[in-house]
């Protein structure tokens, strides 16, 4: 998660979303009507039953032996990085994945001019893109993660569990998924550095491209050893947002808020703020929502009643710092929050309910 002088998002959050959801019509763009949950279907269940947390943890596993030898980190510009690039492209494309990895010029917000993906001088580096080969190419799910971690450690909550769970994800998914939309799996370079490549790639994208994307699922940072159960507030109500989520954002969240619920977790709202790779998603009026589990706000006695946890203590005391290691995670709550996750990318690869029609968006 990307440091970026805005409120945390768990400082802001402080309203238990509500545990009893309802249907929508398609493509209304409006939160849904009484009638029953949001989501689900065989390919929802499925993908939520065999995405697992050991599958999960075995790629965090393989992200930690990449930090220990290349210097205890995978930033941008590191042999770490670049190992981390190739593990995930190398691992999908054995899956029968077709992968893009490309090049991204990185003037982050501390850009020293230093040398990137292993080379002095040049300040690029590089993001991985991989989507089914089925599905609707004008009705995407874009599900995103940074690959990038800070200098100061190996960054295996912030965010190997992103870039974990989705690639665990993606594998049981499989390249070639009886999807309806299709989905496009992305790990972006250099969040850590002011959200370049998020920030590229949405503004690489032409006007068609962008309307082609019906939603983005951001995870970043969703295994905190403290963990809280946060989802990004699509509907406002939680009063933290510092940017308007676009119409569709509310069915995200209370779909993912709704599957929470159903593994017994009331979860909270996060505010949309920047400060992680929805931000130009966002500003491009693309649906967007996702999961979150704390960075370094403490956990308020109420939220220790509701999730467990210490009072008092961060979500995640090694936030940015070399303790983000393999042992700094809480498997139960990454369980919980890989099911989520993998339940809303097979719901809406399957079905578009409550998203705004093609024509509506960006």
């Amino acid at each position: 998660m990307s440091s970026s002088g805005r409120p945390s998002r768990a400082l802001l959050a402080a309203v238990v979303a509500s545990l009893v959801l309802t249907g929508c019509a398609r493509g209304s763009g409006q939160p849904p009507a009484p009638g029953g949950p949001v989501g689900g279907g065989p390919l929802a269940e499925r993908l939520a039953t065999e995405t697992t947390v050991d599958g999960a943890v075995g790629h965090l596993e393989a992200l930690q032996a990449i930090a220990d030898r290349t210097g205890g980190n995978r930033a941008v510009g590191t042999a770490g990085y670049v190992q981390s690039v190739e593990y995930v492209a190398d691992t999908l494309r054995r899956a029968g994945f077709r992968v893009e990895t490309p090049t991204i010029a990185v003037t982050g917000e501390d850009d020293e001019g230093e040398g990137a993906e292993g080379t002095a001088g040049a300040r690029t580096t590089r993001t991985v893109i991989a989507q089914t080969s089925t599905g609707r190419t004008d009705e995407v799910i874009l599900s995103g993660a940074h690959l990038d971690s800070v200098p100061e450690g190996p960054g295996i909550n912030d965010d190997g569990s992103g870039v974990a769970a989705n690639l665990e994800i993606a594998l049981r998914l499989g390249a070639a998924a009886p999807v309806t939309n299709a989905v496009r799996f992305v790990w972006f370079g250099a969040e850590e550095e002011g959200l370049v490549g998020s920030r590229q790639y949405v503004q690489g994208l032409t006007a068609d491209q962008r309307q082609d994307i019906a939603l983005m699922l951001n995870s970043d940072m969703i295994a905190s050893p403290n963990a809280g159960y946060f989802v990004y507030d699509g509907d406002g109500s939680d009063a933290g947002n510092t940017e308007d989520a676009a119409a569709g954002s509310p069915t995200i969240e209370r779909l993912l808020v709704d599957r929470l619920a159903s593994l017994g977790v009331a979860a909270q709202g996060t505010p949309f703020n920047g400060d992680s790779d929805y931000g130009p998603f966002v500003e491009a009026a693309i649906p967007s929502g996702g999961v979150f589990t704390g960075d370094a706000p403490s956990k308020t006695p109420e939220q220790a009643a509701l999730w467990g946890g210490r009072a008092g203590v961060p979500f995640d005391a090694c936030y940015h710092r070399a303790c983000d290691t393999a042992s700094n995670i809480d498997r139960v709550a990454y369980g919980r929050m890989l099911n989520a996750l993998a339940f809303g990318i097979g719901s809406f690869a399957s079905d578009l309910d409550g998203l705004p029609p093609r024509a509506e968006r960006g």
